[in-house]
């Protein structure tokens, strides 16, 4: 058994031996890692991680590990077959070998340790791992002293069967610095005890020293690993085929600023800064003048060296077009590759995604443009390399590519940027390669977390200075999150000034939570109100806090005598004609809504499926520019990003920067002399305790007094406010208080990337952590046939498959949190049947006998026989 695979052959592939794929990933190492691209040692990152594709899967040498990839034969001890501990300890030598930095030297080996598994906490990890106690017998080992034993004995069989296989690879892997006989005799003969010191406190032997690593060995054990895992995960996909001419895949297309500005030029080609001209005229006019000095700013900015910037524009400003150009302008002049473009939420992805194919003539599917923000992570454990390499093996190299944002542009969340940065799961490692030399846009970053505002500066930090990151923060509403950023437009209060659209009002209600904190307004009054607006002729939105809110809301509204025509059902009809959503034609529906009537009811939440969403707010845009009467009651998903226009919004009491951005959807491009925006106060809906601004913004940090007092210091003689005074000047106010006395943010989050907690990082999450159940819900016969053909492909162990037809269903996925496994609500949701019996993925047809009581055509997905149990923030 002189011959040793890394991938046995199987399923009629030819096996792949040890030493080809440990050069594959060699060969992908130097794809990935761009040349220029340097540890914070100022060592040559390339050579750092190509030695550690020559060692990560030395382990596999052994015949234990042989033994049990072809025969499935285990070894009496289980641990002589895993091969990641012992290639970690190879990477430190090899590396050190080298003269590498000690740091540089650790971050490998946790890099190689944990090539199939997640960050550990770096410094004890590393102890544990190495530290070895003296005087103790055989028989009280711990699990790290077993290890190591375990080692010591995968060497000794390489050593008896393979030596000139270990002696080449040590050669490769070092450039003849170190050898094989030189790791083999070291090992416990002071390279442990080289290792554990490294990071424990000076003459405390046992004790680790969190000051025995640097700032910066975060940011260095993530890039390293990200990297290493990207290659060797491509490697055992393609099973190390084509191994030379399948690395392009590796290369970004770049989108082309000049098809951008060809675009925008078309666009503003009505631009007129004539007081006379149309309204729309002029609004071109500010759009080509901020965005022509921003992208003019963004290339002295790069030219001394980029870093963090701010585009700060009052919504329907075109800050997507003007933050892309000056992405661009930042990616052409400082030589970058990639630009990112991050979003809080996924339901304005597909918008902005639309806008972008249209312009670069492409699609999402190919190495210009991609838009990634489904999180389908495998989990894999590091107790079973067997098993890792199994899943690798059963991966496909296209989907792995765009997972890991190898395209020219991506289109991301900011789930997906900022938990692959902080603790991120074993797959989403493989993006960190492509941020090196990025440009990376944070659309509306006042979305973020409370909590996550001092981690967040931090892990810009660690983009910009360790891998030569520039970023751009855009918003109407700037927070204080980088204190020293940059911003590229020129005295943005003109912008806000010269393009004031709206009046802000405060209810009595929103008076009565200023003065008092008390007498917030019934949904019977809100309802009587809102369908007297929009009786009136004009279209209405009115913004709600919570889910259970909204439907109250909603439920008032359409019980009036003379109900609303209702987008939701008509929709529900055409679907009924068609075999996929695709097929449905917004402007033909939204004819057909205007030919029945002229006012319309439409309700909007994360109960709808996204495919749905998506429809019926097209359809609502539509509707709102041929001036019909549309009232929508919505959750605050409207709020960021989503290009819709009413002549009313009427906003449930929130923070600052939530009301300026709900007013974003009034008169948005000038379709009339002044858009009316007003603030109220909405009650407790049945069965609750609090109203739904106090349950959602009083959580942690109390949000709305700071809203209230600062409502309160712009606010004249009247009711009436100038938009000017709530979106610049309240909006500066409230950031100061949050900011100065309230110091938002847990510093404890920061703490960890300087301490390399990668365990930690790994428990955050920017969503809530609240079980759910995902539920697929078709309502088609396409969408049917593709849950027929998901169990098909199950029960022929087509894996692939499976993965493949389920991400085509994700726009079809409505995820419904469950407070307690106890409850009502999850005995109820538990009664649906799994897609497949490995998944906890449910699904629901609507049209199914029985089950139709789970779905409203209006509000979406619905626990039925309402209950406590269904309220849902």
């Amino acid at each position: 058994m002189s011959v040793r695979y890394s991938h046995p052959p199987e399923n009629g592939h030819d096996g792949v031996e040890l030493l080809d794929h440990l050069e594959d990933v060699a060969r992908r190492v130097r794809e990935i890692v761009s040349i220029d691209a340097e540890t914070p040692s100022d060592e040559p990152l390339r050579d750092v991680v190509e030695t550690l594709a020559y060692v990560h899967d030395f382990g596999k040498a052994t015949t234990f590990f042989q033994e049990y990839v072809r025969h499935s034969t285990e070894p009496e001890y289980k641990k002589y077959r895993y091969h990641a501990p012992v290639g970690s300890f190879a990477a430190y030598y090899a590396l050190d070998a080298q003269g590498f930095d000690t740091e540089t030297c650790l971050a490998g080996f946790v890099a190689v340790a944990k090539h199939h598994g997640r960050l550990p906490d770096v410094i004890t990890y590393i102890h544990d791992r190495s530290y070895r106690r003296e005087n103790v017998s055989p028989g009280s080992f711990n699990s790290a002293e077993q290890q190591q034993t375990a080692i010591a004995k995968q060497l000794t069989d390489i050593e008896n069967h393979v030596p000139e296989l270990a002696a080449e690879l040590f050669d490769e892997a070092t450039g003849g610095a170190g050898s094989w006989e030189s790791f083999r005799t070291s090992f416990t003969d002071g390279l442990l005890d080289e290792i554990a010191s490294a990071v424990e406190t000076v003459g405390s032997g046992a004790t680790v020293s969190r000051d025995s690593l640097s700032d910066s060995c975060y940011g260095l054990v993530l890039e390293c690993w990200g990297s290493l895992v990207l290659a060797d995960k491509t490697s055992a996909a393609s099973r190390s085929e084509a191994t030379e001419t399948d690395h392009s895949s590796y290369e970004a297309r770049q989108p082309a600023l000049q098809v951008l500005d060809e675009y925008v030029e078309d666009l503003e080609a009505s631009a007129s800064a004539d007081p006379d001209g149309t309204r729309s005229e002029r609004l071109n006019y500010h759009r080509s003048r901020a965005r022509s000095t921003i992208v003019e700013n963004a290339a002295t900015f790069a030219e001394n060296g980029g870093g963090i910037a701010t585009l700060t524009l009052p919504t329907g400003m075109g800050k997507t077009l003007s933050g892309l150009s000056a992405a661009e302008m930042i990616r052409d002049e400082l030589g970058g590759e990639r630009v990112i473009y991050a979003l809080p939420f996924t339901s304005i992805i597909d918008q902005v995604l639309d806008e972008l194919e249209a312009i670069y003539e492409t699609d999402s599917l190919g190495r210009l443009l991609t838009a990634h923000h489904h999180l389908s992570e495998t989990t894999i454990l590091d107790e079973d390399d067997i098993g890792a390499d199994e899943a690798d093996r059963n991966d496909d190299v296209a989907g792995m590519l765009a997972e890991a944002w190898r395209a020219g542009l991506t289109i991301t969340t900011f789930v997906q940027l900022f938990e692959s940065l902080a603790g991120p799961a074993n797959t989403q490692s493989m993006k960190i390669p492509a941020l090196r030399d990025s440009v990376v846009i944070l659309d509306e970053p006042q979305s973020l977390p409370l909590d996550w505002w001092k981690l967040v500066p931090r892990l810009i930090e660690m983009l910009t200075e360790q891998y030569g990151v520039t970023v751009i923060a855009m918003t109407a509403t700037q927070p204080r999150l980088f204190d020293e950023a940059t911003e590229l437009v020129d005295d943005p209060r003109t912008y806000f000034e010269a393009t004031s659209r709206v009046q802000y009002e405060l209810d009595p209600s929103a008076e009565r939570y200023i003065d008092a904190q008390e007498g917030p307004k019934s949904y019977v009054e809100a309802a009587t109100k809102l369908h007297d607006t929009v009786g009136a002729g004009e279209s209405t939105l009115a913004v709600c806090n919570t889910i259970d809110s909204a439907r109250a809301l909603f439920d008032q509204v359409t019980d009036f005598e003379e109900p609303l025509l209702s987008v939701s059902e008509i929709y529900a009809d055409a679907l009924e004609t068609v075999e996929t959503t695709a097929e449905i034609d917004t402007a033909e529906l939204a004819s057909e809504i205007t030919g029945r009537g002229d006012q319309s009811v439409l309700h909007l939440s994360t109960r709808l499926r996204p495919v749905d969403r998506l429809k019926l707010i097209e359809t609502a845009k539509e509707l709102t520019q041929h001036g019909h009467g549309l009232l929508t009651v919505s959750t605050q998903l409207v709020e960021a990003g989503v290009d819709i226009s009413f002549d009313r919004v009427y906003r449930d009491l929130a923070p600052i920067d939530s009301i300026v951005q709900a007013a974003g959807r009034c008169n948005r491009s000038f379709e009339r002399d002044r858009g009316h925006v007003t603030v109220w106060w909405l009650d407790v809906p049945d069965e609750q305790d609090k109203t739904p601004a106090e349950a959602v913004y009083n959580r942690g940090a109390t949000l709305l007094p700071a809203a209230a007092e600062t409502l309160d210091s712009v606010r004249n003689e009247g009711s009436v406010l100038s938009e000017t005074a709530v979106a610049r000047t309240a909006v500066q106010r409230y950031y100061e208080t949050l900011h100065d006395e309230k110091d938002v943010g847990k510093a404890t989050y920061a703490e960890y990337v300087d301490d390399a907690r990668g365990d930690e990082l790994a428990e955050l999450s920017l969503i809530d952590q609240r079980n759910a159940v995902d539920i697929v819900i078709c309502r088609t016969n396409t969408e049917r046939t593709r849950v027929e053909n998901i169990k098909e492909a199950w029960r022929n162990y087509e894996f692939d498959r499976v993965r493949q037809l389920m991400d085509e269903l994700k726009q079809t996925r409505v995820s419904v949190p469950i407070y307690r496994a106890d409850s009502e609500k999850a005995d109820k949701l538990g009664q649906l049947n799994r897609i497949h019996e490995e998944t906890d993925v449910r699904w629901l047809d609507v049209r199914e006998h029985g089950l139709g009581q789970y779905f409203d055509e209006s509000t979406g997905f619905v626990i039925p026989d309402s209950t406590a149990e269904r309220r849902i923030l």
